[in-house]
């Protein structure tokens, strides 16, 4: 698939055809490309909780969705959550990707960095999360790449603790979400699609803010 149909597709799939599981060799090519995200220092502080069994993935929902309402949602019977929250756990494959901070601060205390100190605050961004974030980027793209649906969400913090407790991860990993990834079936329309798209006019500044192209002019010129 060409990589602008690639890109142009990717939407959030929130139900799954729970009959067709993901090939095995699919699920090494997601995290094949995975790894191969970008990283400062190319240090690389990510890892990934993959789960394929039913069993497994039963016991992921069970630790993260309070209530039954998915995502911190209070659980509504027949509602928007509890639709979502069925549809989610239809996917026969879940993948968590962690950051580890500690990585970071020691690549940063190496010789050819310097910062023997690893002080947090020399830091503009967590760069840790953010390369997580770009590896499940890459996981979401390489999906769509196959003919397959996923969905990046958020695990409630307040569940954070019963999902390490249940899968044995250690403290210093952190997950950032999770993914479900499989074959997509009918499912609804997020309501926030509504929304439509920012114009790039609202979102893209050239060589100054507020300049909506590259003409040098922007709506501030025009008030003069």
């Amino acid at each position: 698939m060409e990589f602008a149909t690639v890109v142009r597709r990717r939407r959030m799939v929130r139900n799954y055809d729970p009959d067709r599981p993901v090939p095995p060799e699919v699920v090494t090519r997601l995290l094949d490309h995975a790894v191969r995200a970008p990283s400062a220092g190319f240090s690389q502080g990510w890892s990934f909780l993959v789960l394929t069994e039913p069993a497994d993935r039963e016991r992921f929902w069970a630790v993260t969705s309070p209530g039954g309402g998915g995502r911190g949602r209070p659980a509504d019977p027949g509602g928007r959550a509890s639709r979502w929250l069925t549809g989610m756990r239809r996917a026969p494959l879940i993948v968590v990707p962690h950051a580890n901070r500690a990585v970071y601060l020691d690549r940063y205390a190496e010789p050819d960095k310097g910062w023997t100190d690893r002080d947090e605050a020399r830091w503009p961004v967590p760069y840790w999360y953010i390369d997580t974030g770009f590896a499940a980027l890459l996981m979401l793209l390489t999906a769509v790449d196959e003919g397959l649906g996923a969905c990046f969400f958020g695990i409630p913090p307040e569940r954070t603790s019963a999902y390490r407790e249940a899968f044995g991860v250690p403290e210093e990993f952190t997950p950032i979400g999770a993914i479900t990834v499989g074959y997509p079936a009918p499912d609804h329309r997020s309501p926030s699609l509504r929304r439509g798209r920012r114009p790039m006019s609202e979102v893209v500044h050239h060589g100054r803010w507020g300049r909506s192209d590259g003409s040098g002019s922007g709506p501030q010129d025009h008030q003069r």
